[in-house]
């Protein structure tokens, strides 16, 4: 498989470059990718919600009035859940919201997802990610001379330089990622894929084998 290659301007630079078959021209497996998108989000979640239970919050233990004799409804403590200040009933405590998807799923659910890319024609590679500075209109001319615009683009780069990433950092729907890192969630959630050269050589070395 090959598709043409760009220039940042929108030209083309009369040459083409290599995408493995396996990597992407499977046929995409919808469900693998949505285990992995999945177990991706879930993994992002820090758990550290948490609530006091009426054993932990501050009061004293002690029954407020004894139980009959009084004419009003009994009693326990000050820190039972239904007084306010008291404690919390099932509330949340700190947890691990991970969850584990096997290697080889979340291999085939990468390839899954560059594969429908690549069958939609929304996969732009350019010759090098290279910028004059790290100004963003830089950026920006980059993306419209190449019909991103107002696109959600994941910029995926072989060795990302410290130009590219503060140039796009400022576009809203444009992320930079090393092309080794790139996750399923990464490319699902994108509208297109901008990879140079280097980007394409490592992906293809990482899940082609």
């Amino acid at each position: 498989m090959r598709v043409e290659v760009r220039k940042l301007d929108g030209s083309s630079t009369g040459s083409q470059v290599d995408l493995k078959k396996e990597v992407f021209g499977i046929e995409p497996r919808e469900h693998a990718v949505y285990l992995t998108v999945k177990s991706e989000l879930a993994n992002n979640r820090q758990g550290s919600a948490n609530t006091k239970t009426r054993a932990e919050v501050k009061g004293s233990g002690a029954k407020l009035w004894r139980q009959k004799g009084t004419g009003r409804a009994r009693v326990g403590d000050i820190r039972t859940p239904i007084r306010r200040g008291g404690g919390v009933v099932f509330g949340p405590k700190p947890r691990s919201y991970s969850l584990k998807v096997n290697r080889k799923v979340r291999t085939l659910a990468r390839k899954s997802v560059l594969s429908t890319m690549q069958q939609e024609e929304r996969i732009i590679v350019v010759e090098a990610l290279k910028l004059e500075n790290h100004k963003t209109r830089i950026m920006a001319s980059a993306l419209e001379a190449l019909g991103l615009r107002g696109k959600r683009v994941m910029v995926l780069a072989g060795t990302p330089s410290d130009e590219l990433w503060l140039a796009a950092r400022n576009l809203p729907d444009v992320r930079v990622k090393s092309a080794a890192d790139v996750s399923t969630y990464d490319v699902w959630s994108s509208d297109y894929l901008l990879i140079d050269k280097e980007g394409i050589k490592k992906i293809n070395t990482a899940l082609g084998s």
